[in-house]
C-alpha cells in the first residue's frame, strides 16, 4: 500500500473527488512519499554538549548537592513534625526544636543551593535540560520558604508556630517533595550529574 500525501495541483493536473466544494488548489495523488527526507530529531539532543552531564562538584566522585540536600530536605520535614507535636502538646521543646530544625534546614539550604547552581552553572548537559530550570526555580522557592519560616520563628519561636509557623512548614514539605520529584527525575530519567565510568 503506497503512502498518500496532498500536494498543490495546477487546474489541468487536478483530480476531482466527488465530494469537493470547489477547492481547487489541493488534490490528492497516488505518488508516493519520497525517501530522501530526514526524520524530524530533536535540536538540542543533537547538541555536542547534550551528553556531557557528569558532575563538577564532587569530592573523589561523589556529587557534593547529591550528599548535601539530603540535610534540608530531612530537616523540613523534622520542623513540621516538631510543629504538629507542639500544637497536640503545648510542650516548649518542641517549639524550640522547631526552630533549630527551620534554621539548620535554611543553612543547609543554602548549602545544596550554591552546589546545585554551580553544577547548573558548570555543566552544559544540565543547563540544557528543561527540568533543571524547573528543579532550580522549585528549590529557591523552597529556600525562600525556609529562610521566611525561621525568621518568624526568630521574634517568638512559640508564638510563632499557630498558625503560620505550622502553615508555612507544612507548605514547605510539599514544596520539598516537588523539588526532590524534579530532581530525583533529572537523575533517575535523565542520568544527570551521574559518573560516566570513566
Amino acid at each position: 500500500m503506497q503512502d498518500r500525501q496532498l500536494v498543490l495541483a495546477t487546474d489541468k493536473d487536478l483530480k476531482r473527488c466527488p465530494t469537493d466544494q470547489g477547492a481547487k488548489d489541493t488534490v490528492v495523488t497516488d505518488d508516493p512519499v519520497p525517501d530522501d527526507t530526514e526524520p524530524v530529531g530533536d535540536p538540542i539532543s543533537s547538541r555536542p554538549d547534550f551528553s556531557q552531564t557528569e558532575t563538577r562538584m564532587a569530592i573523589l566522585g561523589h556529587p557534593l548537592h547529591a550528599m548535601s540536600v539530603a540535610f534540608p530536605v530531612a530537616l523540613t520535614f523534622c520542623a513540621f513534625g516538631a510543629d504538629i507535636f507542639y500544637w497536640w502538646s503545648g510542650d516548649q521543646r518542641w517549639a524550640w526544636a522547631a526552630l533549630w530544625a527551620t534554621g539548620t534546614a535554611f543553612l543547609f539550604g543554602l548549602l545544596a543551593g550554591a552546589t546545585g547552581t554551580l553544577e547548573l552553572l558548570l555543566v552544559p548537559g544540565i543547563r540544557i535540560h528543561a527540568a533543571a530550570w524547573t528543579h532550580f526555580v522549585i528549590a529557591v522557592m523552597l529556600l525562600s520558604l525556609l529562610g521566611l519560616n525561621w525568621g518568624w520563628r526568630l521574634t517568638g519561636y512559640e508564638v510563632a508556630i499557630l498558625p503560620w509557623g505550622l502553615l508555612l512548614s507544612g507548605f514547605s514539605v510539599l514544596v520539598v517533595i516537588a523539588t526532590g520529584w524534579h530532581g530525583g527525575k533529572l537523575v533517575f530519567d535523565y542520568r544527570l550529574g551521574t559518573s560516566n565510568g570513566k
